[in-house]
C-alpha cells in the first residue's frame, strides 16, 4: 500500500510502497534515540521524493556511509540513506500522514550496531 509522507512544514514529500503488516524497529543508537525516528526500512524502488529535494540538508558521521536528511526548514529527518542498507531508504514512520495499520515495533539494538546490523540486511531487497 502506499503511503504519504513529509517533513513538518511540508517543504519535503514523498511516497512509499508499505508492505503489509510491515515490522519498523525502533533504535536505541545515540541519533535515533535523540530524535524519535521509527524505522521502516524498503528497497530503494519503493520510494519516491515528491517534492523539496532543494529544501534537504545532508549530514553523516562516524563512517559516513549513512546519509541523514534533514529539512533545512523545520530541521526534521522524514528519512535517509541507512548504514546497514545503503541500497535502500529508511522512512521515519511518524513522519507518515498515516502510519500503516498493523505494523510492528521491534526494538533494535543500535548501541551495539556492529552486533545486530546483519538482521536488517534484507529489508532492501525487492520481494
Amino acid at each position: 500500500m502506499i503511503h504519504a509522507g513529509g517533513c513538518h512544514c511540508g517543504a519535503v514529500r514523498f511516497e512509499v510502497d508499505v508492505p503489509d503488516r510491515p515490522e519498523v524497529e525502533d533504535c536505541n543508537c545515540s541519533i535515533c534515540r535523540m530524535s524519535g525516528f521509527l524505522h521502516l526500512i524498503v528497497p530503494v524502488a519503493a520510494f519516491r521524493l515528491l517534492q523539496g529535494e532543494v529544501a534537504l540538508n545532508l549530514y553523516t558521521f562516524n563512517t559516513g556511509v549513512a546519509k541523514h536528511y534533514f529539512c533545512r526548514i523545520c530541521g526534521i529527518k522524514p528519512f535517509y540513506i541507512p548504514r546497514s542498507n545503503p541500497d535502500g531508504v529508511d522512512v521515519n514512520v511518524r513522519c507518515l500522514d498515516n502510519p500503516p495499520e498493523g505494523m510492528r515495533i521491534t526494538p533494535f539494538d543500535g548501541r551495539n550496531w556492529e552486533a545486530h546490523a546483519d538482521t536488517l540486511a534484507h529489508k532492501s531487497r525487492a520481494s
